[in-house]
């Protein structure tokens, strides 16, 4: 069973994930594999310096993110070019992690540009966790420090909101409690291993 997991920006996707792996599906991150194709030496980090010039690069030789960051959140061009150095090397890598998983394991793609990058359809299951778009602006404001202007500048930067619901097969609604989120989730994970009659696209567990 291979499922997508996708959510916009502090939507709670990561916590979701930890979740799922504490229930016993293995879960692929993809901001892990991100990171790994830019370690320093890897073709990743040289192509994405080639578009963007030595400023995305830091004095310790690894990719300055802050600085990347700022080109691209701020230029949907930038962005697009950037998603076509990275998107491929994290392809790569996430169907090597899924190799090595043992047969019959529920495996979880955590990956927050899911349906913007057009992967909704090479999963069994989608699996989104939804908030509305001010929960969104409150959490960054509240836990990243950010201004509501920048907040907003994020969401922007992904697809819409119903855009995530329309290829989701499940949706976790992240509104409310700890303890309410893991009950969800324990539900769709129970869902997603043993489907029962009549679960249509997109249903709320």
């Amino acid at each position: 069973m291979r499922v997508g997991l996708t959510g916009g920006v502090a939507s709670g996707k990561s916590t979701v994930a930890a979740v799922l792996r504490d229930l016993g599906a293995v879960v692929v991150d993809s901001d892990e594999l991100a990171r790994e194709v830019v370690e320093p030496g890897t073709p990743g980090l040289a192509a994405v310096v080639e578009a963007f010039g030595e400023r995305v690069r830091g004095a310790d030789g690894r990719l300055d993110r802050a600085a990347l960051g700022g080109i691209v959140f701020a230029d949907e061009a930038a962005r697009r070019r950037l998603e076509a150095i990275l998107h491929p090397l994290i392809r790569a890598r996430a169907a090597e992690r899924e190799a090595e998983v043992p047969a019959g394991t529920v495996v979880v793609h955590d990956i927050p540009l899911l349906v913007e990058s057009g992967q909704a359809e090479a999963f069994d299951a989608v699996v989104v966790v939804d908030v509305p778009v001010r929960t969104q602006v409150e959490r960054m404001v509240r836990e990243r420090g950010w201004s509501p202007e920048e907040a907003r500048a994020r969401v922007a930067a992904q697809a819409d909101r119903a855009e995530r619901l329309a290829a989701a097969t499940h949706v976790v609604d992240n509104t409310g409690t700890r303890e309410d989120l893991r009950e969800r989730v324990a539900e769709v994970l129970a869902e997603l291993v043993s489907p029962g009659p009549g679960r249509g696209p997109g249903e709320r567990l």
